[in-house]
């Protein structure tokens, strides 16, 4: 008769072995990834470190913060401009607020230019979010570029400046993103702070989840074409400046340092 308690043991030590085995090969998996992404320099790298690195011979501006002293925060949007842009536009005005935007071209920047325009004359930063919201790690090289530059160019017909700022989709990116930014001069930049405010109208959430995990260098990710999103930002706003946070863009968050085209940003 079979022991049975010697083949319970067995078919346990079986199940642990694939367990190691699906563990070793995820771990394997993640340090190819990570080592591929290294390579093309996609590996992000923290505002706070290319600042400090700048030192004195920095090319960029401060504005009238200096984020090595200041306790700095960046609020930036994506997939605008949209119908309640103009009433965020106004709140920040009030708020004395700059802020990043990275737009939609094909049905936002060409749908609202005249809303691009007062961003870049109350000199928020624009910057580039591709033209669909085409996830760009699925794409050919020729389609990353085009996703890139027609964002680019119709930015530039509205403004007369071209980005020099990218996020892609998903925060997604590659080897061949990477060469395709770096040859339209478009720095990645991620994020630190989400709240999610794709999945709830819940103004009061989206305001404790951008509080609960805003901190110092921090970028904070929000979209203004959600309906919760613009009615919770005056709070978001209150609540940080009380905190002795100071808001910036994203380049002035890095300054002395310049953005480098193609490098991924991420606090």
């Amino acid at each position: 008769m079979q022991d049975n308690s010697t083949s319970e043991g067995g078919a346990r030590r079986r199940i642990r072995r694939r367990y190691v085995a699906l563990a070793a090969g995820l771990t394997l998996a993640a340090v190819a990834a990570t080592t591929a992404l290294s390579s093309w320099g996609t590996d992000p790298v923290a505002p706070s470190e290319v600042r400090a690195d700048a030192g004195d011979d920095g090319k960029g501006t401060f504005g009238s913060v200096d984020c090595r002293e200041a306790k700095c925060i960046a609020l930036t949007f994506d997939a605008g401009p949209g119908k309640d842009t103009p009433e965020l536009l106004d709140t920040l005005k009030r708020e004395k607020v700059p802020a990043t935007f990275f737009l939609l071209g094909k049905n936002h920047v060409k749908k609202y230019p005249d809303v691009v325009k007062r961003l870049a004359d109350e000199g928020h930063e624009i910057a580039n979010h591709t033209w669909t919201h085409g996830i760009l790690t699925d794409l050919s090289t020729d389609e990353i570029r085009a996703e890139l530059d027609r964002t680019q160019q119709a930015v530039k017909d509205i403004t007369g400046k071209e980005p020099t700022l990218m996020r892609p989709p998903q925060g997604r990116t590659n080897d061949e993103v990477t060469r395709v930014c770096k040859e339209l001069g478009l720095s990645q930049i991620l994020w630190s702070v989400t709240a999610k405010d794709y999945a709830t109208k819940d103004s009061a959430l989206i305001r404790k989840r951008v509080l609960d995990q805003a901190d110092r260098d921090g970028i904070i990710l929000l979209h203004d074409i959600y309906d919760g999103t613009v009615p919770a930002v005056p709070g978001i706003i209150k609540s940080l400046k009380a905190d002795g946070y100071t808001f910036v863009t994203v380049p002035q968050l890095m300054a002395p340092a310049v953005p480098e085209p193609g490098t991924v940003y991420r606090p």
